[in-house]
């Protein structure tokens, strides 16, 4: 079998294999010209398949705000199984969907792909957690609710903002970025969910703050209420977040690493907890 990247296009009809290393997408369309397009990520550990109904709510969810057609959930499970089957000697894959408008000036037809390929290492990253910064979003918490347009909550293509943050965090000498709303509440990280603990109390922020829905923090809730703690969405607000007991910037394929310091002040890290929550998490990857 093989390492290599394994590319499948996808469609209503079904699926077909392209070459990751030969231009595959049109100039002309909507996601490479505008970012105009949604996509999902997904991790894949040791050939397990995993649950899927969260991601493809998700990718569902996201479509539907951006007017984009679905792809039926077979299609992509078949290929994904495909992919994973192709990656047998893999121990871990980070796989995307993508789905773009399609091309311009051309039917409505969309454009959609699935890459997987080997994940980056992360071990070190897991043991060490990282320095973050908080850094305004630019947006009130309600925002969402009388501009739908702005996509917040949406995970869309447009990660430019999202790239210039974490460039803003290495410029401050961190690793990682927090976002924070214009009305002081703690959102969630460029490419993760943040999840806060303070005594035997597990918070995460709502949805209803503008944030994407976090696959892999459910995930989390489910492995800190198996050990008797209480769990909850909520609103954090970012200037109480360096009183917190420890705290966690989880994703899917990194999964949960923990903050050591936020804004240059030393935050508490149980380095115990964080290896047994990052077992969880990859025992959890497991067919639905």
């Amino acid at each position: 079998m093989t390492a290599s990247p394994v590319l499948f296009f996808v469609d209503a009809s079904g699926f077909r294999r392209g070459d990751p290393r030969q231009p595959q997408v049109n100039v002309t369309d909507w996601g490479a010209t505008r970012g105009d397009g949604i996509f999902e990520s997904i991790s894949v550990i040791a050939g397990r398949m995993p649950a899927l109904a969260a991601r493809f709510d998700r990718l569902e969810a996201s479509a539907g705000a951006l007017d984009l057609p679905l792809i039926d959930r077979s299609i992509w499970t078949t290929a994904l199984a495909r992919a994973i089957e192709t990656h047998d000697a893999v121990d871990r894959l980070a796989v995307t969907l993508v789905m773009t408008r399609g091309v311009e000036n051309a039917d409505s037809s969309p454009t959609a792909w699935l890459l997987a390929r080997p994940a980056r290492d992360f071990t070190a990253i897991r043991r060490s957690g990282v320095s973050v910064v908080t850094l305004d979003r630019g947006y009130a918490s309600d925002a969402a609710d009388g501009a739908p347009w702005l996509l917040l909550g949406a995970k869309h293509l447009s990660y430019a903002t999202n790239a210039a943050a974490l460039r803003e965090a290495s410029r401050r000498g961190a690793d990682d970025v927090i976002f924070t709303s214009t009305d002081g509440l703690a959102l969630e990280g460029p490419t993760s969910s943040l999840i806060v603990r303070r005594g035997d109390l597990v918070e995460t922020p709502g949805v209803e703050t503008g944030i994407l829905a976090g696959t892999t923090q459910a995930t989390t809730f489910g492995f800190f209420e198996s050990k008797g703690y209480r769990t909850r969405f909520a609103g954090i607000r970012a200037a109480d977040l360096s009183t917190c007991d420890a705290l966690w910037l989880v994703s899917s394929v990194r999964q949960a690493v923990a903050v050591h310091t936020l804004d240059g002040r030393a935050m508490p890290v149980d380095d115990a907890l964080t290896a047994e929550l990052n077992s969880w998490l990859s025992d959890e990857t497991r067919p639905e």
